[in-house]
């Protein structure tokens, strides 16, 4: 609610950038790759056959997720063992804990992740 007097600006929204991280065969079904983009580090997942992208610092104690095994969907932080799902960026045990997650598309064999 707005008090008299004052106005409140429109947030400004930010428009994704799509940028090409790699291609498709350089991360095999079962493994995760931590690639840069845009000053960010993220991890990339192929699980299943399917990408995904999640923020690859692990919420606990900044661990690199990207750098954990990969069971399914579910990405173990190496350093202390927290899984995250990288379908939603939750965490196992308290899903209310979320990595950031990123937008993928492949295209002719190139992935690309929407930041």
């Amino acid at each position: 609610m707005l008090k008299r007097g004052l106005f409140q600006r429109p947030r400004e929204i930010a428009m994704a950038t799509k940028v090409r991280v790699a291609k498709a065969a350089d991360v095999p079904i079962g493994e995760a790759r931590v690639i840069d983009t845009a000053g960010r580090p993220i991890a990339l997942v192929n699980a299943e056959g399917t990408f995904y992208a999640v923020d690859n610092t692990c919420l606990h104690r900044g661990g690199p997720v990207g750098e954990g095994e990969l069971d399914g969907t579910v990405l173990t932080c190496p350093w202390h063992g927290w899984r995250w799902e990288v379908t939603t960026g939750a965490n196992t045990n308290n899903p209310a804990v979320k990595l950031a997650c990123y937008p993928v598309t492949v295209e002719n064999g190139e992935v690309y992740v929407e930041i």
